[in-house]
């Protein structure tokens, strides 16, 4: 696998250009309509430019040791991961050495990429790319019921305000999706509890974050074992 790039930081900086959107658009216009029109086309753009960059990153850095059917089958499971609404397509190329990839979502975008084969991947890297690599814990509560906490983790390279950020992006996201605005339909209420259960780890790894578990477990207090 390649070595990563600090890229994170960038998702935050997108975040902050959205919420200044919202504060200078009504100053440049008194036209709500168009004061609409302007925020959600940046935030589509934004969103269509960080799923290309994560389709290529995803191919760039995915290890490929062979064409045999189990790594390619390891592959497709991890493309299913990080686009999880979307159709996946694959097609070895035995004279190439290479793997043809195809995602369809459903908002209609489409991304295709090739992934070589690297005989070298799986073995050990440097520790270095290992640190780069790392997620932490990122533990999260409601500010009303702070005892109950959902694990999830960060880039280590994320500040703790850069994630809140990225998962505040996400959920939000998520709610104006397809899925989500089906579930709103179906009145499952828009909560975050109902988020975390709900939304396709894709879309956190997309921004630098990882879901271990999808309902909260609540904080145990422990006693020391007493003094003889």
């Amino acid at each position: 696998m390649k070595k990563e790039s600090k890229k994170e930081p960038k998702k935050a900086t997108e975040a902050q250009l959205l919420d200044l959107l919202k504060k200078v658009l009504p100053k440049v216009t008194h036209d709500p309509q168009l004061t609409g029109k302007i925020f959600d086309a940046v935030k589509l753009e934004l969103k269509a430019t960080a799923r290309v960059a994560a389709f290529e990153k995803f191919c760039n850095v995915v290890e490929l040791p062979d064409l045999e059917p189990k790594s390619v089958a390891e592959v497709k499971n991890q493309l299913a991961a990080s686009f999880g609404d979307g159709d996946i397509t694959i097609r070895p190329n035995q004279k190439e050495k290479s793997l043809t990839v195809e995602v369809s979502l459903t908002d209609g975008s489409q991304f295709t990429g090739e992934i070589k084969v690297n005989p070298n991947a799986g073995k050990p890297e440097s520790e270095e790319q290992e640190i780069t690599l790392k997620f932490v814990p990122f533990p999260v509560c409601m500010p009303a019921d702070k005892e109950l906490i959902w694990l999830l983790a960060k880039r280590e390279n994320m500040s703790p305000d850069e994630a809140g950020i990225a998962l505040s992006k996400i959920e939000e996201e998520f709610w104006a999706s397809k899925t989500g605005q089906k579930l709103i339909r179906d009145r499952v209420e828009r909560s975050f509890p109902e988020f975390i259960a709900r939304a396709p780890a894709g879309m956190f790894n997309e921004l630098g974050l990882k879901r271990h578990y999808k309902t909260p477990e609540p904080v145990k207090a422990v006693r020391s074992a007493p003094k003889r």
